[in-house]
């Protein structure tokens, strides 16, 4: 096994529910196994059999799951090789202590009126062989699966970075020109654009892993909008309806000023009035709804349909990624609108 990169841990959380399951699920097997193995016909004694080396299956991993939970912030700063090899080493003295242990809490406390059992060793030994075996290629396969989700959570994170990084250069330019505009008729206005075209960049480069507060994206779709009117003047118009969300909702970062963005490129800048772009967000139960609403073109082949898809897609992706199938978008025209509404969870801060 190579040795850990990254900082990344190389064993998987063996206090986490699915790790869990899988050393339950396989000392189960292991039992099914030896009870078929050493009954030929499945009958009453074969039942009994079964039942008295399941109990023994789950003591043993309940402890191995102890022992390795215990153990997981030595394991995680040890390389690849070393925190497999501690680990196997806790699962011999698991395989011994265990049994030692049952056969302790049965005849040395009086739950059962005998002595020590004449085959106290054979049942030591025996367990230590079976942990002995089953345990390397557990771990191996512990090892490799962990990677596995740490691969894929990786390429998500990194898809993540990428989605969230496009952003049309026409904005830039766009916003640039205006600030150009402004330098000499007013400076202090032009240095304001600049300040939020700072935040803008300074958001759309930070960890899109993190979700923010639904303040901080009110925030900086708002100083979007205050470079467009720069540009757009009395042609943009925009309307916010906001009612019952929780201030501290987080949402993903630049989830809004894509769409915003579309909005103005394919609803506003194509009509010689211009017109409104309104933002409404709502909640329902436990979801949060946003809706972005802008008029239609008067001239319905001056939209950028490509463009505007590309967009939507890529917004679409990241709630994929952020929230699975518990978030939507969908888009339609309706009253001389073109709507696109979002779904996703409401997430809070802990």
């Amino acid at each position: 096994m190579a040795k850990s990169t990254d900082n990344q841990p190389s064993l998987p959380n063996f206090a986490s529910f699915g790790t869990a399951i899988r050393i339950i699920f396989l000392a189960e097997l292991i039992a099914i196994i030896i009870t078929v193995g050493r009954n030929p016909v499945f009958n009453e004694q074969a039942w009994t059999d079964f039942n008295l080396l399941s109990a023994f299956a789950l003591t043993i991993s309940f402890c191995t799951i102890v022992v390795l939970t215990l153990a997981s912030p030595l394991l995680k700063r040890m390389s690849a090789f070393g925190g497999v090899a501690v680990a196997f080493m806790l699962l011999l003295v698991v395989a011994v202590v265990g049994p030692e242990f049952i056969i302790f809490a049965l005849y040395d406390l009086g739950l059962v009126d005998q002595r020590w059992p004449e085959w106290r060793v054979s049942l030591v030994t025996r367990s230590l062989v079976i942990v002995a075996i089953v345990s390397i290629p557990a771990l191996r396969y512990l090892y490799l699966s962990y990677r596995l989700q740490s691969g894929e959570k990786t390429k998500q994170d990194a898809q993540m970075q990428a989605l969230q990084s496009r952003i049309r250069p026409h904005f830039l330019f766009n916003s640039l020109n205006s600030v150009a505009s402004l330098t000499r008729s007013d400076p202090e206005k032009a240095e304001a654009v600049l300040h939020d075209i700072a935040d803008l960049f300074r958001v759309l480069l930070a960890d899109a892993r993190k979700l923010v507060p639904i303040s901080a994206e009110r925030e900086i779709s708002r100083q979007y909008l205050e470079v467009e009117k720069i540009r757009l003047g009395d042609r943009l118009k925009i309307k916010w309806n906001v009612s019952n969300v929780p201030r501290s909702a987080l949402i993903p970062a630049l989830i809004l000023q894509p769409l915003l963005e579309n909005a103005i490129y394919h609803g506003i800048e194509p009509r010689f009035a211009g017109g409104t772009v309104t933002i409404d967000l709502w909640t329902e139960g436990k979801m949060l709804n946003a809706m972005i609403s802008n008029p239609l073109p008067e001239n319905p082949g001056a939209s950028h349909s490509k463009g505007n898809k590309i967009a939507q897609d890529n917004i679409r992706q990241r709630l994929q990624t952020q929230f699975g199938n518990n978030a939507s978008m969908q888009s339609f025209q309706e009253g001389g609108q073109y709507h696109v509404k979002l779904k996703m969870p409401i997430v809070e801060h802990q």
